[in-house]
């Protein structure tokens, strides 16, 4: 399948659902990021090496990374943008969205939820300018990169366990965000804690969450953990 997984900033998505697209590459997927801003300015970051980070996680990942010039801090679910992800997704036609929570604290995140939901959609559109068919991803996914400490109830969890530590070079690759320049190194613990968490609830090492606002269907019994 071709699956996109779209985020507000470059490390939400490696954050969120990293070890998951390792093990879909393993699976023979083709999966691409969709950085919907270039996540600066922060504290010590600048552009050019945010840019560098995420193409060094994304080698680590193994994927295709796309940056849009929405405005980091100022992320809005508008016409204009929605027609810019819509854009994307009529290029990239994946079968599968994974897209953000959509409760968070950080503003971002609420809108690129909001933003991305609604592109989809705009995705199909007839008699539009945008380019490219029109095209209806038929499932979206969504993962936990969020700034509040929620006790989601998760409708799916994915075993990563042999993919977690190469996740987790994929997340130290945002060395402007994380460890030791930021005085932030718990961020790592937080993370396997956490992966660990949901992990155990399916019987496994580490787990990564997703929640859908649909019903899940299955067609054989072959893929349960």
């Amino acid at each position: 399948m071709n699956i996109l997984a779209i985020g507000p900033h470059p490390d939400d998505v490696e954050i969120g659902m990293g070890g998951t697209i390792l093990a879909l590459r393993a699976q023979g997927h083709t999966v691409t990021i969709c950085d919907l801003t270039d996540g600066e300015p922060t504290p010590i970051g600048t552009p050019e090496r945010r840019a560098r980070e995420a193409l060094d996680a994304a080698a680590v990942l193994g994927v295709e990374r796309i940056t849009l010039d929405l405005p980091n801090r100022y992320l809005t679910d508008t016409i204009e943008h929605r027609e810019k992800v819509a854009t994307v997704i009529r290029r990239l036609r994946p079968e599968i969205l994974f897209v953000p929570y959509w409760v968070d604290a950080h503003p971002d995140h609420v809108a690129a939820a909001a933003l991305a939901e609604a592109s989809r959609f705009y995705a199909k559109l007839t008699r539009t300018a945008m380019p490219g068919d029109p095209f209806y991803p038929r499932r979206v996914l969504h993962f936990l990169s969020t700034h509040y400490r929620l006790a989601v109830q998760p409708s799916v969890v994915f075993d990563v366990s042999p993919y977690f530590e190469t996740k987790m070079r994929a997340v130290r690759a945002y060395a402007s965000q994380f460890g030791a320049e930021r005085q932030n190194e718990w961020i790592f613990d937080m993370i396997r804690v956490e992966n660990q968490y949901f992990g155990g609830l399916i019987g496994v090492a580490y787990g990564e969450p997703f929640v859908s606002r649909e019903l899940i269907g299955l067609r054989s019994l072959d893929q349960f953990v």
